[in-house]
């Protein structure tokens, strides 16, 4: 054993092999000669079965909190033993040699008293044909060994006379009697070590990036690759301190060890390299990002040239949307509630129904009632279908338990097919469904037909407006059911109140209207009932609310019982709710088809009464099925005021209908209100342009955004058509 009259002189030599005086601080000059000699022979090594190895000996080689006697590293050894998995043998017969003259390499230079920088660079020289990852672990497995060998020797040697008798000539009873006090050197070295083997996973994940989806000039590629050299350098650096500090205790004993402070060189060598590793990770996830956006891209392009190709059946479509893989069933069945492939898919029409997670209670009871009823028309071959939940999230946020009950109640409760878990659904295909199909947000149904062609964009328009009418939900089936339709009052109330349609069929007066203000409501209702009792005409008056303003319409039911206005009224939302969604969706409809300003009576009806409900409300006066008036709540308000004093002479002579007709487009002259329209960016296709149905003029197209807490509004941002100032 060394005497202590050269303490002073050990110490200064062990500070030098760890980090010495005259070390550079420009890492680039530090590696240049390393980066020079840099010539790798082509051969491909993969090191990651080596590195599990070293990564088992690392973790089983580490000091336990109570010492060695307690037995290190008990609590892993669950640890997986990867030792005879195949690959491992080839692999080590042409690596073992060079991991032992690494060995010996370091403890020769540490023993002679060579610096770190020094014995770093003849480890490099001994590596220069290998790629940076392969020199990386090769170091590190020469570490491993002699790291492994003192901390096997620890374990047993209370137990083994081999191990006993090894341990006495490297001083190892006296290191392990003393463990306690040595744990504040041993906790540095192992800190060192955990983040060696950081920055190892950072370099060979670097050498896996697949660089097809790369190239070298992308600043994240290019950084890291520069940093590579510095990181294997500093790596290999801290291997050597490490192993300089196994070598020194075995040699130099215990006592001469702890007399000198050497966990500051281990920290700053650690600190160093957590910087190097955190950066390093930085560029990989930068670099992973762009490959990411890269694969996107090329399976959005192949789901491009999918669309555009021919097949024999569906199942190339559904498996590129859904998931292409057969190693998991994708689908959940909501009739059987198990499990499926996407087998019962095939040859089949199937309806894509596209949303997140914000089904209303309406459009779920709605949409289930029009889905029990077309499966009862899709009873020959040629024209079933099933209905598939394509869920879309936003991949940005968190995945939250609150979410998964959500998605999980909609999945149990809904008896069509559904995506097992939004995960499946990849952000290439988001992207196609919000590029081709223009998803934002609002639900929307695409149709394939059995050979994967899109038959219909959006087929929930039609839905709305027909139900199970509109079967089999094609675009060429829109088109015929638009041919047939004209402007009548069942095309507006349709199912949703048999009380009106009775009416109707009676062939009596009824006053259809809509607003918030609650006055307006009072005075028209007195009004028109005044009118119908001094006419003798059977009238029956109908509110419905207004497309939004949910509260507002509360009050003005709360005033109609209240006050019992001889009004009818729908007090249920959900039938609100649909009346408001069936006129939207005509309009829609319209313009999906391209035909939303062509001149037909339908659509600028339907425009024009969309219109008075965002400037306030509205009236309809119908005889029967027939509209005889579509107009403003304002401007009818005044028509029916105007009564005793214009137009009762003329009611009296040609009757109720063609006078109130008369004198309200007298008025409606001189207000002469064009329209505005607000189509929410989540509707998706927006028109080029509209034509205003009051004026004829082209309508100008703004965008305006809206706060999206406004309890008026559901809505963020919005498209405005107003039509242009008369000059």
């Amino acid at each position: 054993m060394a005497s202590f009259g050269k303490l002073g002189a050990m110490q200064q030599m062990i500070k030098d092999r760890i980090m010495p005086a005259s070390a550079v601080s420009d890492d680039n000059i530090l590696v240049k000669k390393i980066v020079s000699d840099h010539n790798p022979d082509g051969l491909e090594y993969d090191v990651k079965p080596l590195l599990h190895i070293v990564e088992d000996i690392l973790r089983r080689s580490t000091l336990s909190s109570e010492g060695a006697s307690t037995g290190a590293l008990a609590h892993v050894d669950h640890v997986e033993d990867k030792s005879h998995l195949p690959g491992y043998t080839n692999m080590l017969e042409a690596l073992s040699f060079k991991i032992d003259c690494i060995s010996c390499e370091i403890s020769y230079k540490t023993l002679g008293g060579a610096d770190a920088h020094t014995t770093t660079v003849a480890i490099f020289e001994m590596l220069t044909t290998y790629k940076w990852d392969v020199k990386l672990v090769l170091a590190l497995a020469a570490f491993a060994l002699t790291y492994g060998e003192f901390w096997l020797l620890a374990h047993i040697h209370d137990t083994n006379q081999l191990a006993k008798s090894m341990a006495i000539l490297k001083q190892l009873p006296s290191i392990m009697e003393h463990a306690g006090s040595m744990k504040p050197r041993f906790d540095a070295l192992n800190d060192l070590i955990k983040v060696v083997l950081e920055v190892t996973r950072c370099v060979i994940e670097f050498n896996d990036i697949p660089t097809r989806y790369i190239a070298q000039e992308v600043p994240p590629y290019t950084t890291a690759s520069n940093q590579i050299p510095i990181a294997v350098y500093w790596s290999v650096r801290s291997i050597v301190a490490c192993a300089a500090q196994i070598t020194s205790l075995t040699t130099l004993g215990y006592e001469i060890m702890t007399s000198t402070n050497d966990t500051w060189e281990l920290s700053t060598l650690a600190h160093k390299l957590k910087n190097i590793a955190n950066h390093l990770r930085e560029q990989l996830h930068n670099c992973y990002k762009h490959i990411e956006r890269k694969m996107d891209s090329e399976a959005y392009e192949m789901l491009h040239d999918l669309f555009s190709t021919p097949h024999l059946d569906n199942m190339k479509v559904l498996k590129a949307l859904i998931y292409a893989k057969d190693d998991i069933l994708p689908l959940y069945d909501g009739s059987s509630k198990k499990r499926v492939g996407l087998e019962p898919l095939r040859k089949r029409n199937v309806l894509l129904l596209i949303s997140g997670l914000e089904f209303s209670h309406d459009e779920l009871l709605i949409l289930e009632q029009i889905y029990n009823e077309s499966k009862g028309h899709a009873s020959r071959m040629d024209s079933r279908y099933e209905l598939v939940w394509i869920p879309i999230m936003d991949q940005s946020s968190e995945w939250t338990e609150a979410k998964q009950r959500v998605f999980e109640s909609l999945q149990e409760t809904t008896p069509w097919f559904s995506v097992y878990h939004p995960s499946l659904i990849s952000k290439a295909v988001t992207w196609f469904i919000q590029r081709e199909w223009k998803y934002k947000n609002k639900p929307i149904i695409v149709v394939l037909d059995p050979y994967g062609r899109v038959a219909c964009p959006n087929a929930i328009h039609m839905m709305w407006i027909w139900g199970s009418a509109a079967f089999p939900f094609t675009s060429s089936r829109e088109k015929d059911l638009w041919k047939e339709e004209t402007w009548r009052l069942e095309l507006l109330v349709d199912g949703i109140d048999s009380e009106i349609l009775n009416w109707i069929k009676e062939g009596k007066y009824i006053f259809f209207y809509g607003g918030d203000d609650h006055e307006w409501v009072r005075r028209f209702v007195k009004e028109a009932r005044r009118i119908a009792q001094a006419t003798l005409i059977p009238l029956e008056m109908v509110y419905v609310g207004k497309g939004n303003k949910r509260e507002q319409v509360q009050k003005v039911w709360d005033t109609i019982l209240r006050e019992k206005l001889n009004t009818h009224s729908w007090q249920e939302h959900s039938m609100v709710w649909f009346f408001w969604t069936r006129l939207q969706s005509m309009l829609f409809s319209k313009i999906q088809l391209g035909q939303a300003d062509e001149e037909d009576l339908v659509m600028q009806e339907i425009k024009k009464l969309l219109s008075y409900d965002r400037q306030g409300g509205w009236i309809i006066l119908a005889r029967g099925s027939q509209i005889v008036v579509n107009g403003h709540a304002t401007t009818g308000l005044q028509t029916l005021m105007e009564y005793d004093t214009i137009w009762k002479e003329f009611a009296e002579r040609d009757g109720f209908e063609p006078s109130f007709k008369d004198q309200y487009e007298k008025n409606h002259r001189v207000a002469n209100p064009c329209c505005r329209f607000e189509f929410s960016h989540a509707m998706g296709r927006i028109p080029d342009k509209l034509t205003c149905p009051e004026c004829r003029r082209h309508m100008h197209v703004l965008t305006t955004f809206e706060c999206c807490h406004d309890e008026n509004n559901d809505e963020d941002f919005f498209i405005r058509a107003v039509a242009p100032p008369t000059i």
